[in-house]
């Protein structure tokens, strides 16, 4: 691991290196390790330690930005020429006012995103994970696949007008598919402590959902009322993010919230925020600028609140601040909330279950795409456990099937909320922490044929 003194070093050379107007310089460093599975067979160990150099060089109001994965003086120098040298070929943009100073980013944050144990975990420990998951599978004749990683995470951001900051981050991510010969089964755990993770839980999560999704059934596509499993809730809420929650969508017309903030955009039951300081879901206190994250409510009982910025974009509208939520360089669709969260209710899946008279059990969703991002419509397929419920009862597996709905539609039929929530990954840098949903209405257009 590159070191808290390498980083803070190689911060301040690139910064001395520069003879831009302005100057930003960002170091990511990771060990991420990585031990994946299949046919009940741990196939694969990976060890990889990398660290990248991002330099933004503002002249005027053009910005040019270069990278580089070598860390000596000279590569140093090259990456903040090349950032100079293509940022005099810009075009100026016109709504850029500056990089965040020290006076916009906060106060140091909490050090609440390292867990030791995560960092210290060792191959052999991820074996002995995969170990009782195989185990189990092969127990009652299934197959098993999945992978688990953990990864520790230094950051440091610098600028030349002032802002310093460094934090270590750790994650760990646990997946778990048991097959049978006809049916799957799913769990997943992530967390910033690895002890946190319970792998005998996600097995017995895992086997018995595909002992009981084998030998599926077909059922006509239609409207449906369903129970969507945290997974699917998430997501539906990290495409929802993605689709209109951050600045440029709004500023560009292509955000669900266009005209609407302040409106009703689903049920009054549903609350969404995000936290990039609450230790509940995958926190990263500060922003790729170096930016303190705020809580920000994105959708309060039901109404658009507003979305998420970073300083380019609140730099595109008067009086506006950073919210703390700019994303790496190399992402160029401006800034995405990437720690939400979703209010919890009273109920339970079993409750759900028992409050419906004909619907669909959802795990979870499979190769979800936007097809219309104002009005958040959204395709995609069921995957590793679907069943049919009738009278308050499973009555068993179905055929996964794929839907086609907005959002913000079926959120507006929000029946029920759990009072437990799970947490999953999203744009693999930040979560979703959400319960189950029951919707009222679920529109599915078309059945495969597994």
């Amino acid at each position: 691991m590159t070191t808290k003194e390498r980083i803070l070093d190689v911060l301040e050379k690139g910064l001395r290196f520069s003879g831009a107007d302005q100057t930003e310089v960002l170091v990511m460093a990771e060990d991420i390790y990585l031990t994946r599975y299949a046919t009940n067979y741990i196939h694969q160990n990976t060890a990889e330690s990398n660290a990248e150099f991002y330099v933004r060089a503002v002249l005027g109001q053009k910005i040019g930005m270069s990278v580089t994965n070598a860390i000596d003086d000279e590569s140093l120098r090259r990456a903040v020429r090349t950032a100079e040298d293509i940022a005099r070929v810009q075009p100026d943009l016109a709504d850029f006012q500056s990089l965040p100073d020290k006076t916009e980013v906060g106060d140091d944050p909490p050090a609440c995103a390292f867990a030791a144990a995560t960092a210290a975990f060792t191959a052999e420990e991820r074996a002995g994970a995969v170990g009782r998951v195989t185990a189990l599978a092969a127990e009652n004749g299934y197959e098993a696949a999945g992978a688990f990683g953990t990864a520790t995470a230094r950051v440091g951001v610098a600028n030349s007008l002032g802002v310093r900051r460094f934090g270590e981050l750790t994650r760990a991510n646990f997946s778990v598919i048991v097959m049978g010969d006809t049916g799957s089964g799913f769990a997943e755990g992530i967390a910033l402590d690895v002890g946190k993770i319970d792998v005998g839980g996600m097995a017995a999560t895992a086997v018995g959902k595909c002992r009981e999704a084998q030998n599926p059934t077909a059922v006509e596509p239609g409207d449906y009322e369903v129970i969507l499993e945290p997974p699917a809730v998430a997501d539906l809420i990290r495409s929802l993010a993605f689709l209109g929650m951050g600045a440029r969508s709004l500023q560009e017309g292509r955000s669900f919230m266009c005209g609407r903030i302040g409106q009703k955009v689903t049920g009054e039951n549903l609350t969404v925020w995000d936290d990039g300081q609450d230790p509940a879901g995958l926190p990263l206190p500060f922003d790729f600028e170096g930016v303190l994250r705020q809580k920000v409510v994105l959708i309060e009982n039901g109404v658009a609140k507003g979305v998420v910025y970073d300083s380019y974009g609140a730099g595109r509208e008067p009086g506006r601040k950073s919210t703390g939520h700019a994303l790496p360089p190399r992402f160029r669709f401006g800034a995405v909330p990437l720690n939400l969260f979703v209010k919890t209710g009273d109920s339970s899946v079993p409750e759900m279950i028992k409050a419906t008279k004909r619907g669909i059990l959802v795990t979870r969703f499979h190769y979800t795409n936007p097809l219309h991002p104002v009005l958040t419509t959204l395709t995609g397929m069921t995957r590793d456990g679907t069943f049919l419920v009738e009278d308050g009862k499973v009555k068993g597996p179905v055929k996964n099937m794929r839907f086609t709905n907005s959002i913000l539609e079926a959120l507006s039929g929000i029946e029920a909320i759990g009072a437990q929530t799970f947490t999953c990954p999203v744009f693999g840098l930040g979560s979703v922490t959400t319960p189950a949903l029951k919707l009222r209405k679920f529109s599915f257009t078309g059945a495969t044929e597994h």
